[in-house]
């Protein structure tokens, strides 16, 4: 899964990882709203890595845990949802709007036949220091968002962004440079 092969998500060991990121999510998103402190050591004890300042609203989601990495100073604001089956690199002073979606799985488009036995690849994502992502934006699999990128609310990025642009829409394009 890690090297970008072929896996099935049914594999004994993926499933007791999934099961353990659940149960972190399970008390992460039934903590109240005064209970800063324990919402950051959740995410201490699920998170590959997170910075110093970083923090994120429930209701999150996400499949592993381990394989996302914040900056400091970096925000994922409520009901974002992280496949995170490749790794996903969040940088420094991110803020993600609501109801963002980070997906790194893919599944065979012209191989029907595996796609019907569950086979699947996943592609890291990666976002680049002092990103701001509006409400609802999706990042697909292998995306990378270039530093000082404005991406508009309910995109779909599919492609590589550079840095220091304003892009929008679906597919996500360049509007205009920053």
């Amino acid at each position: 899964m890690l090297r970008g092969e072929l896996y099935k998500d049914s594999d004994p060991v993926l499933v007791a990882e999934r099961k353990r990121c659940q149960e972190l999510l399970d008390e992460f998103n039934a903590t109240k709203s005064a209970d800063d402190a324990l919402r950051q050591e959740i995410l201490s004890q699920l998170l590959g890595s997170l910075g110093e300042g970083s923090w994120i609203m429930p209701r999150f989601q996400c499949d592993y845990g381990y394989l996302i990495s914040m900056g400091s100073n970096s925000f994922f604001n409520y009901d974002a949802i992280v496949m995170d089956c490749a790794p996903v690199t969040i940088g420094n002073d991110v803020s993600i709007g609501p109801r963002a979606q980070l997906l790194t799985s893919l599944h065979p488009m012209q191989d029907h036949e595996a796609r019907r036995q569950r086979w699947e690849t996943a592609a890291p994502i990666t976002i680049g220091d002092n990103v701001w992502t509006g409400g609802g934006v999706i990042v697909c699999p292998g995306v990378t968002i270039g530093s000082n990128t404005v991406v508009g609310a309910g995109s779909v990025v599919t492609r590589d962004l550079p840095e220091k642009v304003f892009a929008a829409g679906n597919p996500c394009r360049v509007i205009k440079q920053l």
